[in-house]
């Protein structure tokens, strides 16, 4: 397997935007980017992960594509400028890619429209269906940096974002591609609060995984890219596991057998043993079944125990962006100089029914400051499973 390297990725969620920002607040394990809200169509209050400020407009020339989720990509790709400018400058337009994750695009300003038209009668003057088109962030992204490598988007819900990633490094293997942008992005939207919410998996207070009083998601959104590049770098995507166990539309696997596929075929990818990973961020979700499903495949894989945080109470589960942003968070980890790891937030009340899991508390470390291998979970709707492991170089 060719070495893959990623860059420090260009991010925005609910802790913040840029990674100095995100790793002291991913660290310190804050939540105060976590604000409740009225549900959006009444009945009550929700908490999500919302990025707070101004987003950079969309230039005039692109106003086809304008979305609240473009804009979020456009602060993240703005973070990048001098990597991408470098990449322009080194190799033929045609060989840099896009790859990206979503499962929102610009539904909200879809649903802005069809408000516009219940009450007006006629779709407002900005809004073309563009907007709102699964595929439109990489033909935005690609538009907006006049790439012409290939430029496709990722949709298998809460796995888009990892996916993204495992799909860019095919493209270089197969030298597709001599550079890749990749990652995901997701905004937060009435479809998917409502939907959630008519599971009975939206938690109206901080999410709390892996509590024994764990009752839901919060929705969260954000923005998480990469430049992703042959060759060997200060942090490697050192191997994917993939797998579909297809067991329920949107119930998990009772036994996580498709879970456990995922994280058994990255440390295959990766050519390590369990012991040999150093950290694990978990998927969890905080939802019933979510959690005793995930907990239980970790504890069958890593049967030594192995350092395991979640971090969906610091930014809302951000659905097709989550996998991009959770990887990132691994990325700044390797990356920052202290060793410190990202703690679990919850209430401290384990549930029974769940195995003993080896919980960062904070202030924790690394073991070692070389040679360490992150791994990290996402599982979607429809049982697609995707497990990451980023790490030092070999």
């Amino acid at each position: 397997m060719i070495p893959v390297s990623l860059s420090l990725p260009g991010i925005l969620s609910a802790l913040g935007r840029g990674p100095e920002q995100t790793l002291a607040g991913l660290l310190a394990g804050d939540t105060r980017g976590m604000v409740a809200e009225p549900a959006p169509l009444g009945g009550g209050m929700f908490t999500v992960g919302r990025v707070a400020g101004e987003l950079p407009p969309i230039p005039p020339a692109l106003a086809r594509h304008d979305s609240r989720n473009n804009r979020l990509l456009m602060a993240a790709v703005e973070q990048l400028a001098p990597q991408i400018e470098e990449l322009r400058r080194r190799h033929e337009r045609s060989r840099i890619g896009i790859v990206l994750g979503t499962s929102t695009s610009g539904v909200a300003e879809g649903e802005a429209a069809l408000r516009a038209w219940k009450n007006a009668g006629a779709l407002p003057p900005g809004f073309h269906y563009e907007q709102m088109e699964i595929g439109d962030p990489a033909v935005f992204l690609a538009r907006l940096l006049e790439l012409q490598g290939p430029a496709y988007t990722i949709s298998t819900a809460c796995s888009s974002g990892a996916k993204a990633l495992v799909s860019a490094s095919k493209m270089l293997q197969a030298g597709i591609c001599d550079a890749v942008l990749t990652g995901a992005v997701d905004s937060l939207c009435a479809l998917t609060l409502c939907g959630f919410a008519s599971l009975e998996s939206v938690s109206p207070q901080l999410c709390r995984p892996l509590s024994r009083t764990r009752n839901g998601i919060n929705i969260g959104e954000g923005a998480a890219l990469f430049v992703m590049t042959r060759g060997e770098g200060p942090v490697m995507l050192l191997g994917a596991g993939e797998s579909s166990d297809a067991h329920h539309l949107s119930a998990p696997h009772p036994q996580g057998l498709g879970a456990e596929l995922a994280m058994r075929e990255a440390l295959a990818g990766a050519g390590l043993a369990p012991g040999a990973v150093d950290y694990l961020n978990l998927h969890a979700t905080a939802t019933p079944k979510n959690d005793v499903v995930e907990a239980h495949a970790v504890a069958r894989v890593f049967l030594d125990g192995i350092a395991v945080s979640g971090t969906k109470a610091l930014t809302g589960h951000a659905l097709g962006a989550a996998g991009a942003l959770e990887a990132a968070f691994c990325h700044l980890m390797l990356a920052a100089g202290d060793g410190r790891i990202a703690p679990h937030v919850w209430d401290g009340d384990a549930d029974p029914e769940l195995p003993a899991l080896d919980i960062v508390t904070p202030g924790r470390r690394f073991a070692r400051s070389a040679g360490r291998a992150l791994m990290s979970n996402s599982f979607a709707f429809g049982g697609n499973n995707v497990c990451l492991i980023l790490g030092d170089p070999r």
